[in-house]
């Protein structure tokens, strides 16, 4: 069996504490990996720096400069976002003629050793193997009930989107030549890979704690990443928007007929202010809820009709 080129995609925003430490894990899991020749000694360690403003890339370029073979890496020239810089791993690594790719998190909170079992699926067959989290105990309470929910709601609007999934996974040159072909700015990618319609496999894992400094994956990007997956995956809150409108016309209707029938028939007037304003204001709400779900979709449709670049390298290893 041919050995496979790896490339191991790190994406890394201040992440000084933990650049060295990770890289000297991931070069012995690898050597490990070339002995048992699952991989091949041309295989290496991209790493992408997200814009950082401590000392991640000159520690990555001190690396670099001591083993330039085993270490390649990009910096862009601003804060994109990690799933930029996981695309650009994904691009910029192929041109270096890696067979397969595995992204995973700077700090190895995700297990580095499932490496062998995510290589072992790909010489299986697999085109992509996708990491799945075994539980979610080292989030907390609410991150814990956000996420349950937002992979409810993905699933009830009809997107393929496999609970639990992260963005450690492996793919293929072909999956990755296959993703080349998807111009949108914002790319969701867990669940554009499900899209590719490629052979997939899965590796079951444990999320250990982190052992340096704090995430940066905050919850105000985790919500910016969830609506993205939203608005690019489906249209249904379009839909929940029309339905919507439809059932309060209905409903509108029904309430006038009440009205005029109280007044011709009845000779009365219906009392109460206080329904009036609880009513208008439950319907005023109704309308501002419906214009931000259309603006989320306005935004994105922005976004993509400009067509600037995903990202903007500044340095090149």
């Amino acid at each position: 069996m041919q050995k496979a080129k790896l490339a191991i995609i790190l994406p890394a925003y201040n992440e000084e504490e933990c650049i060295e430490d990770t890289s000297e894990r991931l070069l012995a899991i690898m050597e490990v990996l070339q002995k048992e020749n699952l991989i091949s000694n041309e295989s290496f360690l991209f790493w992408v720096d997200d814009g950082s403003n401590d000392n991640t890339w000159n520690l990555i370029e001190k690396l670099h400069n001591t083993n330039f073979e085993k270490i390649k890496g990009i910096k862009f020239s601003k804060n994109f976002g990690n799933q930029k810089a996981i695309l650009a791993g994904l691009f910029e690594g192929f041109k270096y003629g890696a067979d397969c790719f595995i992204s995973i998190d700077a700090d190895l909170q995700q297990d580095e050793f499932k490496i062998k079992e995510f290589i072992q699926k790909y010489q299986n067959g697999a085109k992509i193997v996708a990491g799945i989290r075994n539980n979610r105990k080292t989030d907390g309470i609410i991150k814990k009930a956000a996420a349950l929910l937002f992979y409810k709601l993905m699933n009830l609007m009809g997107v393929n989107l496999t609970v639990n999934h992260s963005d450690y996974r492996l793919v293929s040159r072909e999956a990755v030549q296959a993703l080349q072909k998807f111009p949108e700015t914002n790319l969701f990618l867990r669940g554009i890979f499900n899209e590719l319609g490629f052979k997939k496999d899965y590796v079951y894992f444990d999320v250990k704690q982190r052992k340096y400094g704090k995430t940066k994956f905050t919850n105000e990007k985790l919500f910016t990443l969830a609506i993205s997956g939203i608005t690019s995956f489906s249209i249904v809150p379009l839909r929940f928007v029309s339905s919507l409108g439809v059932l309060m016309s209905i409903v509108s209707f029904f309430v006038g007929l009440s009205a005029m029938w109280e007044k011709v028939v009845n000779h009365t007037t219906i009392p109460g202010w206080a329904t009036i304003i609880v009513t208008v204001g439950f319907v005023g709400g109704i309308q501002i809820l419906c214009t931000g779900i259309i603006g989320e979709y306005l935004g994105q449709l922005f976004q993509e009709v400009k067509a600037r670049p995903r990202y903007i390298i500044e340095k090149e290893l």
